[in-house]
């Protein structure tokens, strides 16, 4: 079969398509037939040696790209229930993706509805399920929540503002472009802020009158975190779950306090979705939003496979505007 594998950490150029052998299904695991898979900043991260040394997402030299995706089941290993071969999956936080079969633990699939193609399935899981953890897990809006929102026309960005205003709250969304602004605001927001022309700091405060918002998303990391802690309401929430600019590599303790007491998160989606029911609950309400049509799912490319260098430069020069899949030929 073919994949994407890299054997040394760097830019998009260590990325090679490869001929490897494929994987046959031990106990608890499924071989898929990857139709579909999601590129992510996490595969960036992982190409470039950021999660060397994680115990979340351990890897080793050389490796299968491909952090989510979705396909049907070509074989199942013994002691797997509820699968079958010919069924519809979808995944994440599994590596192995950019290749034309994956060899998954049978616990992180869902199966994806009838009714939904497998491509709107891929985009809904690693983007929309750290949408759906940051909306109401690691912080639960509700009516009345006030958030600001970071790269809020990307793909987690734009999940996050439909879903944040499925719970009622406001939204405070931050974008690179006039043109992005439009889609923003499009997808709901009720206030955008270009954050290349205005300090969005400033911004913030004087929407809120003074007084911050209760949550700040911030996937943008090392360029924007003092000024988004500094958007906070008083005993406000941070979390930064990704670093579009450069990792989040320190934050000052006292500085939490002097911004009014406010509290600061770096979570890992794998911890939002550590057991099967869990993942499936968050996923099937996701699905169950997408196919109602109060989820908007906006693929901005698809690339095929042997061009996934290509779309990982794209990713990283934040061209984005919805979701990136890559399609797999078939073996």
């Amino acid at each position: 079969m073919q994949a994407i594998r890299i054997h040394e950490y760097g830019d998009a150029d260590v990325c090679r398509l490869e001929s490897v052998e494929v994987p046959r299904p031990g106990v608890g695991e499924v071989l898929i037939k990857v139709e579909v898979a999601g590129l992510n900043f996490i595969d960036v991260h992982l190409r470039l040696g950021r999660y060397a040394k994680s115990d979340t997402y351990r890897n080793a030299l050389p490796m299968t790209l491909g952090m989510e995706g979705a396909g049907t089941v070509a074989a199942v290993g013994a002691d797997v229930d509820g699968l079958a071969v010919g069924d519809r999956v979808a995944w994440c936080i599994v590596r192995g993706s950019f290749a034309q079969y994956a060899l998954l633990p049978a616990a992180k699939l869902v199966v994806v509805p009838d009714a939904l193609d497998l491509a709107r399935a891929a985009a809904l899981m690693l983007q929309g399920l750290t949408a759906h953890y940051l909306a109401h897990s690691a912080f639960e809006l509700k009516s009345g929540s006030i958030c600001l929102v970071h790269a809020a026309a990307g793909g987690v960005g734009g999940l996050l503002v439909q879903l944040a205003k499925l719970r009622g709250a406001t939204v405070i969304a931050t974008v690179g472009s006039p043109e992005k602004a439009v889609r923003a605001r499009a997808l709901g927001a009720d206030h955008v802020i270009l954050y290349r022309e205005q300090d969005f700091r400033a911004e913030t405060l004087r929407i809120t009158e003074g007084r911050g918002v209760d949550v700040v998303y911030d996937s943008i990391g090392r360029d924007t975190i003092a000024r988004s802690i500094r958007s906070l309401a008083r005993r406000g929430l941070c979390i930064n779950f990704g670093g579009a600019s450069g990792l989040v590599e320190s934050i000052v303790p006292l500085e939490l306090g002097e911004a009014g007491s406010v509290f600061f998160t770096r979570p890992h989606l794998a911890d939002y979705i550590a057991t099967p029911a869990e993942l499936a609950g968050r996923a099937g309400e996701l699905f169950d939003h997408a196919l109602r049509g109060r989820l908007q799912v906006t693929i901005d490319r698809r690339w095929p496979l042997a061009e996934t260098a290509d779309a990982m430069r794209y990713l990283e020069a934040g061209r984005t505007r919805g979701k990136l899949l890559l399609d797999i030929p078939g073996a």
